[in-house]
C-alpha cells in the first residue's frame, strides 16, 4: 500500500498515512483541525538488470551476433557400429 504525506495548511504539520487507492483523502488536522492537503515529492526509483543505460542497449556489434550459449551438459561419446554381440 502506499505511503502518503499530507500537510496541515494551518499549523503547518506533515502527516504520513498508509492508505489504499480506494481510501479517502484525509481531509482535517488531528492537531488543530485545519484542513489538510497531499505533498507530492519526487519518487525514487532503481531500476535493476541490463538495458537501462545507453551503453547496455542496441549495438552494432550485439545486434546482429547471437548471445554465446554455453552447453548445459556434454555430448554424448559416439557408437561405434563394429561392436556386435554374438548369441552363440
Amino acid at each position: 500500500m502506499p505511503t502518503y504525506e499530507y500537510e496541515c495548511q494551518a499549523c503547518h504539520q506533515r502527516i504520513e498515512a498508509v492508505q489504499k487507492f480506494s481510501d479517502p483523502a484525509l481531509t482535517t488536522c488531528e492537531q488543530c483541525g485545519g484542513e489538510l492537503r497531499k505533498v507530492f515529492s519526487a519518487v525514487g526509483i532503481v531500476f535493476k538488470g541490463s538495458g537501462f543505460y545507453k551503453t547496455d542497449s542496441r549495438g552494432s556489434s550485439s545486434a546482429s551476433t547471437p548471445p554465446a550459449s554455453s552447453p548445459a551438459s556434454p555430448a554424448p561419446a559416439p557408437t561405434t557400429a563394429s561392436s556386435t554381440s554374438s548369441a552363440d
